[in-house]
Order: structure tokens, then C-alpha cells, then sequence
């Protein structure tokens, strides 16, 4: 990986473009100096940043501003993109950490930048298109692709115990008397700590594991039943309500967007 692009401030330099194939890798949680955009055009990554999670695939890109520590890994084959945006070029850029549905036009820009090279010997021309690519990354704006997760140990039992079985329909109920505690007080804990109701923070985590699932080529009717929808009308109603798109829709702009690439 590429990450002394991220250290490399230099002014003359405002955006420095790097691609890789990367294969069931995990980068080290770290920070630097340089905004970061990271796209794929094939595969999913897992990035950490605090206490939120992303899962980031073909149809997203994940902003980073710099200093923001984060952990990166790549699942399976991963073909990578990055922009590193320097300290200088910040200025109006957004100033928290999110995913995002990464518009074409955009995406054409990351690969045009790339092929600059980072020798910073830039051309007239290619200034004017990082000037566009710092207009159109301004505009992004954040999708609701993330898992807020936490350190609070009680809570952070559940939401483990949560995870390891996603499609289990036990109740808050449930969770909370393994936990030795009320419902009531499980139920603000999920409030305060994840900034979402108990309901709402396990469909979010259903959805991420179903992109992460149709990124793996897997069958809607078989998503739909190791997630615990109890057929696939539901589990295609979730996706749409959240997403605006159903599972079919999602896998077909997906592979339009590889054919694109």
C-alpha cells in the first residue's frame, strides 16, 4: 500500500492518485497529513474510523480528512483507488469522515488524476481538472452505508453478540436479561452510545452484510434467508427503504459500473 502518499506535503503538489490490486489485506489503524477519497471499481473494503464502520463497494467512495485515524481491510480481491488531497487543498472540502454514492463524473476524475503520476510536474491542463475534482468532491455528501459501533463495554457485549448472529429475530428483551439489565436502560444505551434505537441499528447492519453479500455474487432469495427475512419480499422492501434501489437494481449498477471502468 501507498501510504507515504498520505505523509507527502507539498503544495506544488495538490492531489497525488494511486491504484492497486489488493488481496485479503489489512492496513494499520494510522493518520496523515492528506485528505483521502477511496474507490474501487471491483471488491469491498472495511474501513474503521472511530466507532463507525463502512463498508465500501463499487457503487461508493469513502471520504477521509486528514489527521482522521483509520483501519482499512480488503476482502477478497480488491482493485483499489485512491486520491491523496494535500493539507493546501482542503479548503472547502468536507471535515467529517463518510461514505458516499460516487457519481460518475467523479470517478472519471480519480482515474484521470491517476495517470498524472506523482512526480508533481504538472501541466496547465491538468491543474484545471484537480480544480474540478476539488469542486465536484465538495458537492459529495454522506450516505446512510455505516454502522455506528462503540467502546461502552455492556452494550458492546450485545452488539457483538448481534453480529456473530445476524439473522437470529430475538428481541431487545432478549439481549437485555443476558446482560443484566432492563430493557429500558438497553434501549437508551443504544440511543446515547449509537445514535439509533435497537431496531434501527440491526437493520443497519443487515443492510451492510447484504451489500457485502451482493458484492460476493450471492443469490437474492439466499441474502434474504441467512439474513432472517422470512422471504424475499421483505427483505427486498428493507433494502429499498433504505437504499431507493432494490437488491437487483443495486447488482446491475454495479456491473455497469465495472463495464465502465
Amino acid at each position: 500500500m501507498a501510504q507515504e502518499h498520505g505523509y507527502r506535503v507539498d503544495p506544488s503538489i495538490p492531489v497525488i492518485g494511486y491504484t492497486e490490486m489488493v488481496t485479503n489485506e489489512m492496513c494499520v489503524s494510522h493518520s496523515h497529513p492528506r485528505g483521502q477519497l477511496i474507490y474501487a471499481t471491483r471488491g469491498v473494503m472495511n474501513v474503521v474510523v472511530g466507532n463507525h464502520i463502512w463498508v465500501v463497494n463499487p457503487l461508493q467512495g469513502l471520504w477521509l480528512p486528514g489527521g482522521v485515524e483509520h483501519q482499512v481491510t480488503f476482502q477478497k480481491d480488491v482493485n483499489y483507488y485512491s486520491v491523496f488531497i494535500d493539507p493546501s487543498a482542503m479548503a472547502g472540502l468536507p471535515e467529517k469522515s463518510f461514505s458516499f454514492d460516487i457519481p460518475m463524473f467523479l470517478k472519471q476524475l480519480v482515474f484521470k488524476i491517476i495517470s498524472f503520476g506523482v512526480d508533481g510536474n504538472l501541466t496547465a491542463p491538468q491543474h484545471r481538472i484537480i480544480s474540478v475534482f476539488l469542486d465536484e468532491l465538495a458537492l459529495i455528501e454522506p450516505s446512510a452505508t455505516f454502522l455506528p459501533t462503540t467502546n461502552h463495554e455492556r452494550l458492546q457485549k450485545v452488539v457483538e453478540l448481534i453480529m456473530e448472529d445476524i439473522a437470529s429475530k430475538n428481541t431487545i428483551d432478549y439481549y437485555a436479561e443476558l446482560s443484566f439489565m432492563s430493557s429500558r436502560t438497553l434501549s437508551r444505551l443504544f440511543i446515547k452510545e449509537l445514535g439509533m434505537n435497537f431496531s434501527e441499528w440491526r437493520t443497519r447492519l443487515k443492510l451492510l452484510e447484504a451489500i457485502k453479500r451482493l458484492s460476493e455474487k450471492q443469490s437474492i432469495k439466499e441474502i434474504a434467508f441467512n439474513l432472517g427475512y422470512e422471504n424475499t419480499s421483505a427483505f427486498i422492501y428493507m433494502f429499498k427503504k433504505h437504499l431507493g434501489k432494490t437488491p437487483s437494481n443495486y447488482i446491475l449498477e454495479d456491473e455497469n459500473d465495472k463495464l465502465s471502468a
